[in-house]
């Protein structure tokens, strides 16, 4: 199961890059990204912290992968605030939310219909990466009023297939940190460039990102959030929640990478493994997913955007990116 949720991990959330030296470190820490509101709000029992990044209305949501913390929009949604009230949030169980039983999917739309409901959002457009595309979707079916447009963000899948978790046991290369990796911020932060995505630069948002992601202990070792227990819980969910698409009646963007792990790799071996992993397990469940939103969703504009993984969609060819569902939002049906 270690093995599996390690690799989980990788998939259901979004890669990040490495700082390149202590001066480049320093600067990055010193330039901590600033919102207009980084608050907490209590809805559900529970405390949820939210970034409301202002903005004239529409509402415009994010809501990030599994294992992920809000501060992984912190590009887009800076991008997209001229003409959307940008809102993201942490999940419970994530970053700075509070970790408290359920965590399953009506949980998370609860969640999230009391967020709105705090803030005053009486209707939204939606954007769920990864995971997040669990909750839009059962949002949408159960709020149409509330629901203008959607977006799955590499989440127009159904992770209770059972094709997903075969695949996934089938994983050429394992993906989690040693006891070496956590011993301190800086080697948890190198191993999640070298391992999640190489090549992709640091910014702000995504050192606010790892630091939501992780707890200090007093020794200096790194514990990442959400803890064992509460990722096996969240996973068990995932399992079990197949996607109910024909309850949705938004116009609905959804936007696929061709693949979900870099297969560029600097060993050989692992290159080949990965590239042949890719295109037999991944590709006939990618492939089965779109057919499948294409049957269920009438009328969805599919997107499939070159040189994207899984992880990287969301932080790479930003200006492409936002202009595609800027345009999509603002259209006229």
């Amino acid at each position: 199961m270690r093995h599996r949720l390690g690799a989980l991990l990788i998939v259901l959330a979004a890669g990040e890059g490495l700082i390149a030296c202590d001066s480049e470190r320093q600067a990055v820490e010193e330039a901590v990204v600033q919102v207009p509101e980084d608050s907490f709000v209590t809805v559900n029992g529970i405390r949820l912290h939210y970034l409301d990044w202002g903005g004239p209305d529409p509402a415009f949501v994010l809501v990030h992968g599994a294992l992920d913390s809000p501060h992984i929009f912190d590009q887009m949604a800076s991008a997209l605030r001229n003409d959307f009230r940008v809102i993201t949030y942490a999940r419970r169980g994530h970053g700075r939310s509070e970790a408290r039983d359920p965590f399953d999917n009506p949980t998370f739309v609860e969640d999230l219909r009391q967020l709105l409901d705090s803030l005053g959002i009486e209707e939204a457009h939606l954007l769920g990466w990864s995971m997040g595309g669990n909750e839009i979707t059962e949002f949408a079916g159960r709020y149409p009023e509330r629901t203008l447009k959607l977006v799955y963000l590499e989440a127009g899948y159904d992770w209770s297939d059972p094709a997903f978790w075969a695949a996934f046991e089938k994983l050429p290369i394992a993906f989690e940190p040693d006891s070496a990796d956590l011993q301190s911020l800086d080697l948890y932060r190198a191993w999640y460039r070298e391992t999640m995505m190489p090549g992709l630069s640091w910014t702000p948002g995504l050192e606010a990102f790892l630091r939501d992601n992780t707890r200090i202990a007093p020794g200096g070792s790194v514990q990442v959030i959400p803890d064992s227990e509460v990722t096996e819980k969240i996973f068990g969910a995932l399992a079990t929640t197949p996607r109910d698409y024909t309850a949705v009646q938004a116009p609905t963007l959804a936007m696929y990478s061709p693949s979900f792990f870099e297969t560029d790799l600097p060993d050989p071996e692992d290159a080949q493994a990965m590239t042949a992993w890719e295109q037999q397990l991944v590709e006939p469940f990618r492939r089965a997913s779109i057919e499948r939103i294409r049957q269920e969703l009438p009328g969805v504009i599919i997107r499939e955007i070159p040189n994207t993984t899984h992880i990287s969609i969301g932080l790479v060819n930003q200006e492409s990116l936002v202009e595609t569902i800027g345009d999509f939002l603002q259209q006229r049906q």
